[in-house]
């Protein structure tokens, strides 16, 4: 892996072939340590355990014609590169925030403690793993899976107050936490935001999918994108990283940083 974006002036030198520098040169092309991707990924300094406002990243994947998906799901369009950031992110996050059908697409499980990540997450007062988040209006989930009956952290199911009870009282049997997060059937974006945040849970990921993110962003609560762009076509009528209604100004982020390894590039981009 190496740093296209910003160019510093170790990058510059190995790119114009001079003086190779460290093993920690970011223009080199090798695989970077975990203490590097946690560098390059880490939340803003403001947010966190007693932080004043909460950081909602998103990480996608999307292939070169655009799309977010190969039948119904991402690994087909992922990498190995990809999925060390994926976990980088997961390391790095107090809650991951999660769609229902992304959940019953991609079979999700709770997320694990890693002995890697466990100085920093300590460090950060974060316990051993991040908790699951899942987004759903009608509560159409399998409480019997893994996620919901044997997680290392309570999953949470955000939901809005007109959910119907029974699904309600499903969910809590199986063990995991409802929240309200919103007046009808369905979840605010802003209010489900606010609502992790009291829980003590700053530091956000969402994973999608796609009508999810398009939600937060039409919400205006998206903070930062991981893009991960994919040098495959898939052509098809796959979903894109995000769906739903457009917005009615489209919304500017600024890139902060790109990142290259076998073709795939890993952009990061925050709001302005």
């Amino acid at each position: 892996m190496r740093r296209l974006f910003p160019v510093t002036d170790e990058t510059a030198a190995r790119d114009s072939g001079g003086a190779p520098g460290t093993a920690g040169t970011e223009g080199a092309d090798r695989e970077w340590a975990l203490e590097e991707l946690a560098a390059a990924y880490a939340y803003p300094s403001g947010a966190g355990a007693g932080g004043p406002e909460p950081w909602l990243r998103a990480n996608m994947v999307s292939t070169l014609d655009g799309a977010a998906q190969h039948d119904g799901r991402s690994q087909p369009i992922s990498s190995a590169a990809d999925m060390r950031i994926f976990g980088t992110l997961r390391g790095l996050a107090d809650v991951v925030v999660v769609g229902a059908e992304t959940v019953r697409q991609e079979g999700y499980r709770p997320a694990r403690a890693r002995e890697d990540f466990a100085a920093l997450r300590a460090a950060a007062g974060q316990g051993p793993a991040p908790a699951i988040a899942v987004v759903s209006a009608s509560l159409d989930l399998d409480f019997s899976l893994p996620l919901f009956t044997s997680p290392l952290v309570p999953t949470l199911v955000l939901t809005g107050a007109a959910a119907a009870p029974d699904r309600i009282a499903a969910a809590e049997k199986a063990g995991a936490q409802v929240v309200t997060a919103g007046d009808g059937t369905g979840v605010d974006p802003a209010r489900a935001v606010r609502a992790l945040a009291e829980r003590g849970l700053y530091r956000l990921l969402t994973e999608g999918g796609p009508r999810l993110l398009g939600q937060l962003v039409a919400a205006g609560v998206l903070d930062e994108l991981c893009l991960t762009v994919s040098p495959m076509l898939t052509a098809g009528d796959a979903q894109r990283i995000a769906g739903g209604p457009p917005v009615a100004v489209p919304r500017r982020f600024e890139l902060t940083s790109l990142l290259e390894e076998a073709g795939f590039l890993f952009s990061r981009y925050r709001r302005t």
